[in-house]
């Protein structure tokens, strides 16, 4: 594998965990494991970092000067990382929603 489809797996792996978590996140709300669910937020918060630090370096190799090819396994990686990104924020908003719901 190259350069750029590691940094492409690496941005893939991390989001796709992120968004697993958090989805394993609205499930322990739902059932009122409201601790565990924030447990999870902040796990899954800590694999988006590191998608988004990969992601960073393209962007940075780029901006050095370094020509940075458009493919489609970097596009799906960033396509995986927007859906993550918006997954999680609205779980966060779900779980907030099920606090008040519960009680």
């Amino acid at each position: 594998m190259e350069g750029m489809e590691l940094i492409a797996f690496e941005i893939i792996s991390n989001v796709g965990t992120a968004k697993s978590l958090a989805v394993e996140a609205l499930r322990d709300a739902r059932e009122g494991k409201y601790e565990e669910a924030e447990e999870k937020l902040a796990e899954a918060s800590k694999y988006f970092v590191n998608g988004h630090h990969a992601h960073a370096s393209l962007i940075q190799k780029e901006a050095s000067g370094e020509k940075v090819e458009p493919s489609l396994i970097i596009m799906h990686a960033e396509d995986q990382m927007m859906s993550a990104e918006t997954i999680k924020f609205l779980v966060e908003e779900m779980i907030e929603m099920y606090k008040v719901l519960k009680g």
